[in-house]
């Protein structure tokens, strides 16, 4: 059985990692590099760097922070924010990141996410979704840092996604985000049906139990944590040995 991926996440804006509560309301939570560095040693599977401001303000991707990155940290990162074409996604590989996610560019141009699988592999793809509940058993796609709404079905999207390329999708519920009251998990176990690439979970982690049902019940193959970590509620290597107490399969550094 694959173990579980634990993924913090830094998002970004102005080149500090900040954290908000349903993507607004931001605060100040420290030093992208030092960050990346701190939980590379704590025992993170991986990183997910998001410039979450990059798109709207339509500034250039943050080439530094992966060069600084890929120098002091040995885990896979995926830098995600801002990305608008090939050649971005091709500098910051060069620069060190492992993977490229992208979110508007890719709702604006799904050819991108083909084009990106085929020059660098789908491994190095991820497409990143926010998605906000709109009823029972459906949510939109929204961009641009969850400020616009596209009229676009989440799990239409994913499906299609999967198909264009994408190696991996990493979905963000909008409505749990910061609220650390849970992962939406009808919204995770649903799109894990409706694709075979790995779903990382995304928006409303706040205890330990969270991570497991997301990984069980929403059947979410990684999960992205950021202000339980980031604030030190909770360290990497307490959450693995949780889940592993809830035979959930996760790598513990020895």
């Amino acid at each position: 059985m694959l173990t579980k991926r634990i993924i913090p996440c830094l998002d970004v804006k102005d080149g500090r990692v900040v954290k908000g509560i349903n993507f607004v309301n931001l605060r100040d939570e420290g030093d992208p590099v030092e960050l990346a560095d701190y939980y590379n040693r704590e025992g993170a599977d991986e990183l997910v760097f998001l410039d979450i401001t990059a798109s709207f303000e339509k500034r250039d991707i943050m080439i530094d922070i992966v060069r600084e990155t890929a120098a002091r940290v040995f885990i896979p990162f995926t830098i995600g924010g801002g990305i608008r074409s090939i050649g971005d996604m091709r500098q910051l590989l060069l620069a060190g990141a492992d993977k490229v996610s992208i979110n508007s560019a890719a709702v604006k141009n799904p050819e991108l996410i083909t084009e990106g699988a085929r020059k660098f592999g789908s491994q190095c793809i991820v497409v990143a979704v926010d998605a906000k509940r709109k009823g029972n058993n459906n949510w939109e796609v929204y961009i641009n840092g969850g400020r616009k709404p596209v009229g676009k079905s989440v799990i239409e999207w994913i499906r299609e996604a999967e198909r264009l390329g994408a190696g991996e999708i990493l979905l963000t519920s909008m409505d749990a985000d910061g609220t650390k009251e849970g992962y939406d998990l009808e919204l995770l176990s649903r799109a894990a049906e409706e694709v075979s690439k790995p779903v990382i979970a995304s928006g409303g982690a706040g205890k330990p139990y969270h991570l497991r049902d997301a990984l069980s019940k929403g059947q979410a193959d990684a999960v992205l944590a950021a202000s339980i970590f980031h604030e030190k509620e909770y360290s990497i290597l307490q959450i693995k040995q949780y889940l592993a107490g809830q035979n959930i399969p996760v790598r513990i550094l020895t």
